[in-house]
């Protein structure tokens, strides 16, 4: 029995103008940062948090995410070419015979985009005056679902995809190839949205919530975890990845793995020590 499924979506939904479409992956990223800038937002209204300064947040986040992916794409896999063509990292053109073309960002990492996140928050904290490690929790149970939902549109690009099945199952992503592979894109946004259910539940119990850093650390560590073994069945995004034991995305998953389990650990002795002195 074949398990085969033939996948051949347009990744533009229609055209806005003759040069400029509306792509699914667009669509689905903006819809992923909405949904979790709407549970955020539930979460300080059950909290009784003041919504004064969450709109901010919002546009804080954004622009973290698409510059820190993008800034990660070019210097984390392309540092040659774009350290030689500086215009095209915050422009959507390439140089094609001569004279710029719009061709849209050829590229966006996860990694970069966390990291742009993180220090988007760093500095809406500190404008703000907002305690970093319970904004941090508070986003840790939102954004894998907005993970989810870019990886969604990537499936929808038939971008990212798995080696090959070796099998009579897989997805043949019929605009590169006729070989069936492994929907990594998939296995990463299920991963995701099984992480945000457990995140959601550690954050209904007012012990764990009480501690904060250990759902951050909870999030971190399991979010790049999960991408580390899927990089396992993911073709290499850059020919220089292919002489490497481990590919450059599980390269820069070990980082948020060991800050994740050191604020777990840190947090959980804090916690206990407490008690300790109360019970004195």
């Amino acid at each position: 029995m074949s398990g085969i499924l033939n996948w051949n979506v347009d990744p533009v939904i229609f055209w806005i103008t003759d040069t400029f479409p509306l792509k699914y992956y667009g669509a689905f990223f903006a819809a992923g940062l909405l949904l979790g800038f709407y549970i955020v937002r539930n979460i300080y209204k059950k909290e009784n948090v003041s919504l004064e300064s969450l709109d901010s947040l919002l546009i804080y986040v954004i622009v973290g995410t698409v510059l820190g992916a993008r800034l990660g794409h070019c210097f984390f896999y392309e540092a040659s070419y774009f350290l030689q063509h500086p215009i095209e990292i915050l422009l959507p053109i390439q140089k094609i015979e001569g004279a710029y073309q719009f061709v849209g960002f050829q590229g966006l990492a996860s990694h970069g985009g966390t990291i742009g996140v993180l220090i988007a928050i760093l500095l809406y904290c500190r404008k703000y005056k907002i305690k970093l490690l319970w904004i941090l929790d508070r986003m840790a149970v939102a954004v894998p679902i907005t993970a989810a939902f870019i990886r969604f549109g990537n499936f929808m690009n038939s971008e990212i995809y798995g080696k090959p099945t070796e099998g009579n199952w897989g997805v043949i992503f019929e605009r590169d190839d006729l070989i069936p592979r492994h929907p990594t894109q998939l296995y990463e946004a299920f991963s995701y949205l099984l992480i945000f259910g457990i995140l959601f539940f550690m954050f209904k119990s007012e012990k764990i919530k009480q501690t904060s850093g250990i759902i951050f650390g909870s999030f971190l560590t399991l979010l790049f975890l999960a991408r580390f073994v899927i990089e396992f069945f993911k073709e290499n995004q850059e020919a220089f990845e292919n002489n490497m034991l481990i590919n450059m995305g599980q390269i820069l998953s070990i980082p948020f793995i060991l800050i994740g389990l050191t604020l777990i650990i840190w947090k959980s002795k804090a916690k206990k020590n407490t008690l300790k002195l109360d019970n004195v």
